[in-house]
């Protein structure tokens, strides 16, 4: 769903690929991929990376794989797996036939390492993982040409294949690529492609006691697969060097075949008032500042669904938001506005009364109720409309009643008249208070000729309109109150309301040795992101809602007039106790920092 007050932003990967179909650089084919580590529950950023590669894929009638880079099986569990899979299906998409591991091109993959030995590009190095770094060099100086550089080839080879065998104890001996320890980008320095790993396997097993690192494993995965647009976030810039010269030198020794995937790298999502840093969403979890990987405030995509949010919305936001080379940081409020968008359009309406307080109609018959209509959509009649019983006893939100009213105040007061919505006008009479002069319950009288719907109801206007329901219908609800998890745009940052300029985006520079987590963007912090937290994030309250709410399938969305969007709750809601997490407020209360 896309709106004409709000423009979709440029998407530059588009222009790419509609100029390689107009050339045939890959014969008119679009193949993309999307290859997280089944470490972990995908969170905001991995969902535009999904929209992204599934999405190009979709527009261009080509394919998306859905490729789990499982080479560390230290970390790696079939539960992640399939929470992955099940979030991507979620988000709209399937891959069809196209699911694979890394691991399904072991056997190639070891292969080809071998060929790399035999081509003199590869050597076995056993110097340590602290001596190999120092060596490295910087980026002002070059690197140190390892001792072992020059093994011979024989020699290599024997210590790989004793490296396969188990010979040797974990971190013992690296297979490093030849390239060139000079070369000013630190990637291109003799990188390590296979690390000694005694490890069980969730899919081969204890088959293998060397497993390939990541930059030569995905480039290589992208080949055997025919991908043609390897599409990845902008921390892997630094490494296409590499991932060409691997595919490039396969395919110039017959390894593999030609056209080879070419690397793109977009800018990742920085969302303000999230963290989207693994090590920090674990420490939420581990030490319960959270109610686990789906809660609904975290920003996972099982969090997500459990919050309400939408698949359209996440699609929506994602065009929104576009795609480009520049990284910057977005309000979390673009997120929530395409959620808006996307629930007034396609969420039925209901009534909830969320702080109630009783009415007493005097003047309504005792065990008398009959039905008024409520439409299901106001912008959609086809929906048609639902019965919504009115008895003598009512309930009302607190905050439409004020016993001395304000200027301006034109809810229900001693005397003066509103509207029931969908019913009568009533007018306020008196009130009932408890010893401590706490109203208790309001009392009024109604006009039984102004009934909505009725020529009555066009003979008199008044200016309040307030909600309400039957005491004898209404269903008793837990109503989860969820907010942004934390309080500030940059949680932990020095200046946490500053502007986006005073917060500038950096990048970790740890090896690529196990994926995503390796090459997130972080902003600097300088201090605890953990007193940052949100301490109203999460309200839980009783509240009344309409008897057939309770019915609701779990993931069913509704607008519950005048309060926001909500949602069944998936794991809690059941027809004996009613659950609804508020998914979004109708309007965006966040003061813009």
């Amino acid at each position: 769903m896309t709106t004409e007050k709000t423009p979709l932003a440029p998407n530059f990967l588009r222009t790419i690929i509609a100029q390689d179909n107009q050339s045939g650089k890959y014969a008119g084919q679009v193949v993309t991929r999307f290859p997280p580590e089944p470490n972990g529950y995908l969170h905001y950023g991995h969902a535009k990376s999904i929209i992204i590669n599934f999405g190009l894929a979709e527009e261009n009638h080509g394919r998306c794989h859905l490729r789990f880079d499982d080479t560390n099986p230290l970390k790696e569990d079939v539960e992640f797996e399939d929470s992955i899979a099940d979030s991507v299906r979620w988000l709209g998409y399937d891959w069809g036939k196209h699911r694979y591991h890394a691991s399904d091109y072991f056997d190639d993959l070891y292969r080809f390492a071998e060929w790399f030995i035999e081509q003199g590009l590869a050597y076995v190095d056993s110097q340590s993982p602290e001596k190999m770094r120092a060596m490295r060099g910087t980026l002002t100086e070059p690197g140190v040409p390892s001792p072992d550089r020059n093994r011979p080839i024989k020699e290599n080879l024997v210590f790989f294949h004793a490296m396969k065998s188990g010979m040797f104890a974990d971190g013992q001996y690296v297979l490093r690529l030849k390239i060139d320890m000079a070369s000013s980008n630190l990637n291109m320095r003799d990188p390590a492609i296979y690390r000694i790993r005694h490890a069980t396997h969730h899919r081969t097993g204890d088959k293998w006691h060397v497993y390939p690192l990541y930059d030569y494993t995905h480039c290589i995965s992208d080949a055997l697969e025919r991908v043609t647009h390897s599409i990845c976030t902008l921390e892997f810039q630094d490494h296409r060097p590499l991932y060409d010269w691997i595919i490039n030198k396969l395919a110039d020794g017959g390894m593999l075949a030609r056209p080879l995937p070419h690397q793109y790298e977009f800018a990742r999502l920085n969302l303000t008032y999230v963290v989207l840093s693994k090590r920090r969403l674990i420490e939420l979890v581990e030490k319960n500042h959270v109610d686990g990987w789906d809660d609904p405030r975290m920003p996972t995509l099982v969090g997500a669904r459990r919050r309400g949010f939408t698949p359209a919305g996440f699609r929506l936001f994602a065009e929104r938001i576009g795609v480009s080379k520049s990284d910057s940081w977005l309000d979390f409020s673009l997120l929530e506005a395409a959620m808006r968008d996307d629930l007034n359009e396609n969420a039925e309406r209901r009534i909830a009364i969320l702080d109630p307080l009783k009415l007493i109609i005097d003047n309504y018959p005792e065990g008398q109720s009959e039905d008024c209509l409520a439409p299901n959509h106001p912008q959609k009649p086809d929906l048609g409309k639902r019965a919504v019983p009115l008895s003598r006893e009512l309930w009302i939100e607190r905050e439409d009643f004020m016993e001395t009213p304000s200027k301006g105040y034109f809810r229900l007061a001693p005397g003066q008249e509103v509207r029931l919505r969908y019913a009568y006008i009533i007018r306020c009479t008196h009130v009932d208070k408890d010893d401590n002069g706490n109203i208790v319950a309001v009392h009024a009288t109604y006009d039984p000729d102004t009934k909505s719907g009725t020529d009555g109801a066009n003979l008199r206007k008044v200016k309040g309109n307030i909600h309400w329901l039957s005491t004898a219908y209404a269903k008793e609800a837990e109503i989860r109150l969820y907010d942004r998890l934390f309080a500030v745009p940059f949680p932990g940052a020095k200046n946490p309301v500053g502007h986006t300029e005073e917060i500038p985006i950096a990048v970790e520079t740890a090896p690529p040795d196990d994926g995503d987590d390796n090459h997130r963007l972080v902003e600097p912090h300088a201090r605890n992101y953990l007193d940052d937290l949100n301490p109203d994030s999460k309200r839980v309250i009783t509240g009344y809602i309409e008897k057939a709410l309770a019915e609701a399938v779990p993931e069913t969305r509704f607008q519950f007039e005048r309060h926001g969007y909500f949602v069944a709750d998936i794991k809690d809601h059941r027809p004996e106790r009613p659950v609804f997490n508020r998914t979004v407020t109708l309007k965006d209360s966040w003061v813009k920092y």
